[in-house]
Order: structure tokens, then C-alpha cells, then sequence
């Protein structure tokens, strides 16, 4: 069975290649895997299918709620037209190209933290990039700044929201607060390389566009906080939500670093925002809506989730296959006496290939990459992580650092930075005007100089 689960992560990885969907060879090899390892047995395949899925959708559900309250919570904003007025402030420091590139990359950096890079791509990219041309820097380069920022730097470390960490957790089988702090230094040491590279390799094009300065010109009076249809409450509402949040960071950071302080970390810290968020999102819906609030909270829960499910729906297939990896969790999907398949496979690759630091880092960023072709960047998350613990714990490595530079690779090429067809630039290069593939040329040299910085940090990490 241990080559019939191989051979299934060769395919996986060959259609990713070839760019192609890896749902369905996933939900076939754990029917192969249960089908074999329970004596042939066609009803125990199907169930190990069933099995498989709830375990990974389970580990992951926490995620996907607090991404939908989230998501909810910014809508109820965005009715009342708050979203506009909390980066309202912002427009003032747009007033040359080059320090409206730091600033674009800033704020998407600090909003995709919080409410997801898609959510901020559509709320800092169509308010602030007509107004950033009006100063003159041009729609590629405002494109670059806030995909960069938000689809690279904040997602491949996702800090607050810790999808991505607690999927690479569970996955190789380690405490979350090692991911988070292995990917915040990839993610910064990533992203502040590929922001710094971009912007010289692209410091020519910082010049007044007149054309581009003219059609937004038009723009100028968009201005949110002029507004006439903006409802009075809307601006306390715009201070709350960000005050809030900034002090839930702040008493997570006082847990991490003042001794006698309880700390919030994982399970503790999704609680806490996403609670909040709820909050946030009952409070802010009844004083805009106040005859259908009950219904509007709804709606916007509904929405959140749909927005949540979309993300996740194909990586829960997958999770669920690479799962059966860890011994752990292939015991809740198979019995109590199931092998670790993947685990076993990394201590008999340990025995005859040379794994050693170089080897590991390079070889897991670039299965990382490759995995993000598929253009989601989440679905190759289990198979690095659950490769990163296979190879690195029988060799005698740091499994954490080695599973977040995996995820790192993988979210900054899948994300939206590296593939054209990903939603994240999609939705980049549409807020902008721009196409999606060459924002994806324009990103290579610096989002692939990042990750190279980051792999040799690894390795001396490791």
C-alpha cells in the first residue's frame, strides 16, 4: 500500500505540473488505499473516502468559520460604507509614485492580514489605485505593490487568521506557534526582498503618466469621507473596528513576550477574533439595518460562508489524502493499527538518498512551488508539510522550519503572485486594469529572489 500511496503523490504532483485540478486523484487514492488496506472491501473504500474528509474538515473547520465571520463582518462595514472610511486617512500620503507604492503595499499588507487578501484586494485596490494614479505611478506597479503585499507577504504567513499555519500543523504534525514563527520570517524576509526588488527593477517607470493622471482625475472626488450618502454612525464604526482588532494583536503579542501574561496563541487566538468579529458584525448590522437586521446578519453570515467554502472546498479532498501521511491521522481515518504511509515512505528515502540541509530546503521550496501551480496555493500545503515531517524527522531537522518555508513557496506561487490563472491575480491585475500575466512576468525576478533568501535561511535555520 506504501507504493500505491506513492504512486498516487507522483500523480499529484505531475498533474499540478501540467496545471491540472488534483481533487479528484486524491479522493480516488484514499478509496484505493481504504479499499486495499481493509481486505478489498469496496464499502469500507467509500467509507475511508467519507472518513478522510470529515478528519481534515474537522481540523480545518475553525479556519474556515472565522475567515466567513470575517468576511461577514467587513460586508455589514461595506453597506455602511466604514470599509471606505478606515483607509480614508491613507489618501493623504499618496502624493508622489514612489511613496504610493510603500503606502499601497502598507495598507494592502495590514488589511489582507486582517480580512483576507481578496476582500482587501477589492477594498484598497479599487479606492486607492485610481487616486495613486492621480500622483502618477502606473497601474502595473500599484498592481505589483498590493499583490505583492497582500496574495505574498500576508497570506504565506497569514499571522492572524493562521489558516495557512494550522493547515501546515496538522499536516506535519507540529505546534502551530513554530509554524507562525518560522513563516513570519519567511514571509517578511520574502516579501520585503521581492517589494525591494520590484521596486528597483521597475524604478524607471516611477514617472508621471499624464494620460493615466488624466482619467483619474475623474476619480479624485471618490473621496469616502466627503461622501453625502455616507450615514453619520458609519465613522465611529471605521475607528472601532480597527481599534479592536489592533488590541486584540497587542494582547496576543503581550502573552508571547511578558511572562505572567496568559498567552493566546491558536486555537485561543482564532476564538478570540472570530468571536469578535461576530460581535463586531451583530452590532455594526443593527445600527445600519434596524428594522431587517435579523435578516441582513443573515445574508451576510451566508455570504461569508459561501466566500469561506469556495476557498476551502478543494483543499479539504486533498488535506484529507495527505493526512493518511501522518500516523496520527490516518488512525482516525483508517484504525487504531493504520501506518503513517508517508511517514514510513520519508525513513526509507532517509535511508538512501542524502538528506541534508541544502537537499531538504531546496527540494521541499521547490515542491512547494510546483504545488502552487494549481493556482490555489493551499491544496499543496499537506503534501509539503506532510513531506517536510516524512524527510526531516528521521533525518534529525527542524520539521517546523522545513513545513513553513513549504508553505511560504507554495502560497507566494499559488497564492497569485506566480500564477496567472490564480484568483489572487486575477483579482490583482482586475482592480488595476491590468493582465493577469504580466503582472505574473513583472512578479518572477523578485518573487523568485525572495523565496531563494528565504531557502538559504532555511537552511542554516535547520
Amino acid at each position: 500500500m506504501h507504493y500505491i500511496y506513492l504512486a498516487v503523490i507522483i500523480l499529484v504532483i505531475v498533474l499540478m505540473i501540467a496545471k491540472h485540478d488534483v481533487v479528484i486523484p486524491c479522493v480516488l487514492g484514499l478509496f484505493v488505499i481504504g479499499f486495499c488496506y481493509n481486505n478489498f472491501n469496496v464499502i469500507a473504500g467509500a467509507q475511508t473516502i467519507f472518513n478522510g474528509m470529515m478528519v481534515a474538515g474537522a481540523d480545518l473547520f475553525d479556519i474556515m468559520l472565522i475567515i466567513a465571520l470575517m468576511v461577514a463582518m467587513l460586508k455589514s462595514l461595506t453597506h455602511m460604507k466604514a470599509d471606505q472610511l478606515m483607509i480614508a486617512p491613507v489618501v493623504k500620503l499618496l502624493k508622489k509614485p514612489t511613496t504610493a507604492f510603500w503606502v499601497l503595499a502598507a495598507v494592502m499588507y495590514i488589511c489582507a492580514t486582517f480580512f483576507w487578501p481578496t476582500p482587501a484586494t477589492a477594498l484598497v485596490g479599487t479606492i486607492l489605485i485610481p487616486i495613486a494614479m492621480t500622483c502618477g505611478l502606473k497601474p502595473m506597479l500599484a498592481c505589483i505593490a498590493i499583490n505583492l503585499a497582500g496574495h505574498g507577504m500576508a497570506l504565506s504567513g497569514d499571522l492572524v487568521l493562521q489558516g495557512a499555519p494550522a493547515l501546515t500543523s496538522g499536516a506535519a504534525g507540529v505546534p502551530i506557534e513554530s509554524v507562525l514563527k518560522y513563516g513570519a520570517i519567511f514571509a517578511f524576509v520574502t516579501g520585503i526582498i521581492a517589494l525591494v526588488s520590484a521596486f528597483v527593477i521597475n524604478r524607471k517607470d516611477f514617472v508621471v503618466d499624464q494620460t493615466s493622471a488624466a482619467k483619474a482625475a475623474a476619480l479624485q472626488n471618490s473621496d469616502p469621507s466627503n461622501s453625502e450618502k455616507t450615514p453619520p454612525y458609519a465613522k465611529f464604526f471605521a475607528i472601532l473596528v480597527p481599534v479592536v482588532y489592533i488590541a486584540i494583536v497587542i494582547r496576543i503579542l503581550m502573552g508571547a513576550t511578558i511572562e505572567g501574561v496568559a498567552s493566546i496563541f491558536g486555537g485561543d487566538a482564532t476564538a478570540l477574533l472570530g468571536g469578535s468579529a461576530a460581535l463586531l458584525l451583530v452590532v455594526a448590522t443593527a445600527v445600519d439595518c434596524k428594522k431587517d437586521f435579523l435578516e441582513k446578519c443573515v445574508e451576510y453570515l451566508r455570504d461569508g460562508m459561501l466566500f469561506s467554502i469556495k476557498i476551502f472546498a478543494p483543499v479539504i479532498p486533498i488535506a484529507a489524502f495527505f493526512f493518511m501521511g501522518n500516523p496520527e491521522s490516518v488512525q482516525s481515518i483508517l484504525d487504531s493499527n493504520a501506518p503513517g504511509f508517508l511517514f514510513d515512505l520519508g525513513g526509507a528515502f532517509g535511508t538512501v538518498l542524502p538528506l541534508n540541509a541544502p537537499t531538504l530546503a531546496i527540494g521541499i521550496a521547490l515542491v512547494g512551488a510546483i504545488t502552487g501551480l494549481d493556482g490555489s496555493g493551499f491544496s499543496g500545503i499537506p503534501l509539503v508539510a506532510g513531506l517536510a515531517a516524512a524527510l526531516a524527522g528521521p533525518a534529525g531537522y527542524n520539521v517546523a522550519v522545513l513545513a513553513s518555508l513549504g508553505q511560504v513557496a507554495a502560497i507566494w506561487v499559488g497564492g497569485g503572485c506566480l500564477s496567472a490563472w490564480a484568483f489572487g491575480a486575477v483579482v490583482s491585475a482586475g482592480v488595476a486594469g491590468i493582465s493577469s500575466a504580466e503582472l505574473v512576468r513583472k512578479n518572477l525576478v523578485p518573487v523568485v529572489g525572495g523565496l531563494a533568501v528565504s531557502t538559504i535561511i532555511a537552511i542554516i535555520l535547520l
